[in-house]
Parts: C-alpha cells; structure tokens; sequence
C-alpha cells in the first residue's frame, strides 16, 4: 500500500544528484581576477595571448591561481585583491603603452572559484545581480540635438536623389544646422521642387526666399516629427546596447529608459569603469561612399596636398590613407542582417550584407551610375574611421546582397559582422554619471540575504520537529530537497539572483511546508477517524494532494501576472517565486512520501507512527461525560 515501486526511487535519486551538481558551484563563491580582451577589432586574442600574459605576471612575480582562454578574452584568477591589482597594473603597462589608441583592454573582474570538473559538466553558478555582485551603474544622456543633426544630414542627401531623379537641374543642396538649404537659378525648379518635398518628404516644412536671381528654400523638420524621432533615437540607442553588451558576454545587464532623454545602465560584475566604458562605446556604424579619384585627391592619399573640399581622409588596414566623399551612399541603418562568411572563388574570410529595400535600390542605382570607379565600405568604432576595403565597381550590383572581402582574418570577420549586427547608435551620448557597487557590499548583502533564508529554514524545521515528531523531521529534509532543487534550476537556467530573488527564496520556504502541514494534518485526521497507521498514511496524501494542488496553482497564477507585467526587481521576485511552487509540490508530495514509504512502508503489522499527539474525538466525549 505505501511502497513506491523502484523506478520512482531512482527518478528521486538522479534528480538529488542533478540537483547536488548543479547548485554546487553556487558554494564556491567569486574570486578576483584580471581580464584582457582585445582592444580594438583586428586584435586577435588566442592562446598565444594567454601565453603572453602568464610570462609577464611571472616576471611581475605575481602568481595566479588559474589563467584561461574564454571566448575572446583572457581571464587570471587571483586569491587576494592586493595580488589582482598588482597585476591588473603589469598586464596595463605592458599590453597598453599607448593608453590613446589602446590594443587590449584590461580590467578587473569575478570569476568563479568552482573546480574545472564542474564546468565541464556545464555546471554553473547563478548570475547575482548588481546589488549582490557589485559592479558599475551609468547614467547616459542621449544627445537628441545629435540626432535631430544626424537625420537632416540624411534628409539632405535624400533630397539631392530625389532632385537629380526628377531631373530638377541647377539645385545646390547643403546642410545648415538642423535645416536643408537649396538654391536654385530660376523659379520654376524653386516650385517643381517644393512639389517633390511635398508629395515625397511629409516630415519635412518649407520656406522660400529670393535674392536677386537666386531662389532659396529652407526645409526644416516639422515639431513633431522631430518628437518622434527623438522618441525613436532613444529606443535604438536601447535596442542597440542590448544587443552589444548581450553579444559581448556581459551577464545579465540592465538597460532602461530614465525619463525623456537618458539611459539607465548596470553591468553586474565588471569592476572597473573603464572596461565598462569600452563595452558602452565599441558599437560601430558603416558607411559606405564613393572614393575621391581626382588629381587632388591622389596627390592627398600621399600627403603631399590637401584634402579637396567635399571630401575626407581615412586610413584603410594596411595603413594607406584613402580619400573618400563627404556625401554618404548608404549606412548601417540600411542593413537587415550582417554574417560572416568565405569568399567562394578566394576562400578569405569575408562579412555577407543584406540591406533592405531602400538600401537595395540605392545601392543598385549608386553601383550602375560608377562603373569602373572605387566604392569605401568604412567601419566607425570608438568615433574613428577605418575603410574595411575600398574595391573597384565592376557591374551593377542588385539584390540587396553585398559581401566585404579584404585583408581580414576569420576572427575580425566575426567580429565585423557581430558589430554591425548590434546596429548604430541614432544619437550620440555621454555618460553624466556613473557609481561603482564594491563586491564587498554585494557580499554583505549576499550575507544578510543567506541568514535570512537560513534562520527561516531552521526555525521552521526546529517547529516541525518538536510539534510532528519523526513526521517532522521528513518534512524538513523535503524543505531542504525543495531548497536545493530550487538553487539548482536557478543555476541550470542561468537566472539572475537578486534581493528580491532573495526574498522570494524564503517565502517559497513557507509555501512549500504549508503543504507538508496539510499531509500531516490530514495523516493526524485519519488516525484519529480510527484508520490503521498505514491506511492513514496512504489516504493523508492522497486526500491533501487536491488541496495542495488548487492552492499552488493559485499562487502561481499570481507570480504569473507578476512576471508577465512586472519590470525590473518585480520580475526578479516573479521568477524565483514560481520556480520555488513547481519545486515544492514535487519535493512536499513526491519526495517526502518516499521518505515516509522507505521508513514505514516494509512494516506489514505498523501499530503507530511517530506524527506527535493526536487528540481523539472519542477520548474528548469521555471527559465531558466524566464532568
């Protein structure tokens, strides 16, 4: 009757050792440690690099506890703080001798102390939040005047097409400010093109002049389309950030909207500003323009002239400089997806482009009109220009598909492609302030945080014990099974705790011996209707599961809605607080009645079972009676 067939027990047993593996690495703990990642794109970090770095802190005399190639980066452990800052100081003065244009990027950090079996194994820590793990906060303020900037300048350079598509001859179109300035020789062009910003550029009011036999129209953004574009840069600077800091492997950040025109930023774990600001600035933007081949502009590429007006320089990666137009054919806002790749007929590595529709037709109108002339792809990081490669036109190029080859490795490639994925900032920022959160605090909130879930749980258990007896004591080892299950799929989701997550933690204790209570409430229930010990035991579980269900499933549709509306610390709680009710109905049923059926099952003739007292309604009715 109460004996669980040997299937059940195994399943128990394989999820106790799953559960022992994976939240094992939470009780490790984080030690110090210095990181070196690859300054700019054509850097290539390998194990050479990790070579590199162990024989200078061997010659600084700083021993690490482990040094490591992950990812992209090179990662020392260190037992002190003291021994981590000695380094992070070697690795600086001998990675970076020029802190202006620097190649590697070296900043303190966490890691895990956990051993490599367990890694191997997959088996990780969870990811603590900014408040338990320390790290640093920005406050960004986005530059909408750089942005109203940046879309008059492309408002400019659509409105030369459109001219030139309608054959409006004698137009001179220029960017003043935030406005489009366009002159014309007679009136007829002045109204022909009032017509084109009419029916073409709805965003867009107008204002004509004359002087003398030069008409003017000034085309400005209207108010609120100007709104809508700061709204608009505001979100892609968000989305932007996301994807670059998510692509870069730092865990779990927060990115969030603070008022009308600033961003709020928190990247757990990174321990020092700078690295922080290297990951918030390397999002990169392309372009692309046609390349100056005039006489001037040659002599320039060589340093012998100046750059011709309406043109810049820039280096290409060989170290060349290259003339290119100031006007821009087309940017990464016109890109759709960006992959690396190999070049089929080269077999080089090489970025694979899919513009949009707009960008498409551009480009095939652009590529027709050029033949036989130089085209720049540049890569803008850290508010410098590079040409990735500048080929030659050698046929109208359709289909919105377009492939960068030059001289670049597979890993630049990857990291071209990864760049420009994450797409181009819609207006500028700066940071107005940012704050570091120390480790310490972080761990003395971790601290305060386990006591609270520790003195709840033995509180609970010494209550259990002393009122439920031996009963008791299953449901307190099922409390710790539900405690530990609950860290272990925390870990295997790689979730992020919090103090909320905290707080939940020890709320889904008190949930989950509620439902303990009800089993043995309804084991006492039925031993006192008269029912032998072992039927007692059997209908007190079947009879609570009901009860245990409808409550649980209640709770959890209100951590539901809490997950699905919540934001920010009401999500961390949210999640914590659902996975604690999914692991406390299996440890508070299943897993205690295995307790139960191992300890009681195999006595045939049980006389009693040890629950505490149970008051009989027969022995009441005799006191009364006596009275």
């Amino acid at each position: 009757m109460n004996r669980y067939p040997v299937w059940k027990y195994v399943t128990i047993v394989v999820v106790l050792l799953l559960g022992l593996i994976y939240a094992l690495p939470n009780f490790f703990g984080e030690a110090p440690a210095v990181q070196v990642s690859a300054g700019k794109a054509s850097v290539k970090v390998d194990a050479s690099t990790r070579e590199r770095v162990e024989q200078i802190l061997k010659e600084a005399g700083t021993t690490p506890d482990l040094v490591s190639l992950d990812g992209s980066s090179v990662r020392a452990r260190f037992a002190t703080p003291d021994e981590q800052l000695k380094a992070r100081d070697a690795l600086q003065r001998a990675l970076v001798p020029d802190a202006a244009d620097p190649s590697y990027v070296v900043a303190l950090n966490l890691v895990s102390r956990s051993p490599a079996w367990l890694a191997a194994l997959n088996a990780h820590p969870m990811y603590l939040g900014l408040d338990l793990r320390g790290g640093v906060d920005f406050l960004l303020q986005v530059d909408m005047k750089g942005a109203i900037d940046k879309r008059a300048e492309s408002f400019a350079g659509d409105l030369r097409t459109a001219l030139r598509d309608k054959n409006i001859r004698g137009a001179s179109v220029n960017r003043s400010g935030q406005n489009v300035e366009i002159t014309f020789r007679d009136a007829q062009a002045l109204e022909a093109a009032r017509r084109v910003v009419q029916d073409q550029f709805p965003d867009l009011s107008t204002t004509d002049s004359q002087d003398g036999n030069t008409w003017k129209m000034v085309a400005s953004i209207k108010p609120e389309a100007a709104r809508r574009l700061q709204d608009a840069a505001l979100k892609q600077n968000i989305t932007t950030l996301h994807n670059r800091i998510n692509e870069l492997g730092v865990a779990e950040p927060v990115i969030q909207q603070q008022g009308l025109e600033r961003i709020v930023v928190q990247l757990p774990g990174v321990q020092d500003t700078a690295k922080a600001k290297d990951i918030l600035g390397r999002t990169a933007t392309l372009e692309v323009r046609l390349v100056d081949e005039s006489t001037e502009a040659r002599s320039a590429e060589t340093g012998t002239g100046p750059v011709p007006f309406g043109s810049e320089r820039y280096p290409d990666r060989a170290g060349q400089n290259v003339i290119v137009k100031r006007q821009v054919v087309l940017t990464g806002e016109n890109l759709t997806d960006a992959q690396p790749g190999f070049d089929s007929q080269t077999h080089q590595p090489t970025v694979n482009l899919t513009l949009d529709a707009k960008g498409a037709r551009i480009f095939k109108d652009v590529t027709r009109e050029n033949i036989n002339k130089r085209m720049a792809i540049i890569l803008f990081e850290k508010g410098r220009g590079e040409v990735v490669t500048a080929p030659v036109i050698r046929s109208e190029i359709a289909g919105g598909r377009v492939q960068i080859s030059g001289s670049m490795t597979t890993t630049e490639a990857n990291d071209t492609a990864l760049l420009l994925r994450a797409g181009s900032l819609a207006a500028p920022m700066e940071i107005i302030q940012e704050r570091t959160i120390g480790p310490s605090l972080g761990a003395d909130n971790i601290s305060k945080g386990f006591n609270s879930v520790l003195y709840g749980f033995l509180a609970i258990m010494v209550f259990m014990c002393a009122y439920y007896a031996l009963f008791g004591v299953f449901s307190s080892i099922a409390l710790a099974f539900n405690l530990l299950l609950l860290v272990a799929v925390l870990s295997m989701l790689q979730a992020t705790l919090t103090l909320p997550g905290i707080a939940a933690m020890a709320l889904a204790i008190g949930v989950a011996i509620d439902s303990n209570v009800l089993i043995n409430e309804r084991v006492r229930e039925e031993l006192r209707n008269g029912a032998s010990p072992q039927a007692a035991i059997h209908a007190g579980y079947d009879r609570a599961w009901g009860t245990i269900l409808d409550s649980n499933v209640t709770t959890l549709i209100a951590g539901v809605a809490l997950l699905a509306f919540g934001s920010g610390p009401i999500r961390g709680f949210a999640v914590v607080h659902c996975l604690g009710i999914v692991t406390s109905m299996f440890s508070a049923v299943f897993f205690s009645r295995a307790l139960v059926n191992l300890w009681y099952g195999r006595q045939k003739k049980l006389k009693s079972v040890s629950i505490g007292t149970v008051w009989r309604p027969e022995k009441d009715a005799l006191a009364v009676q006596a009275k």
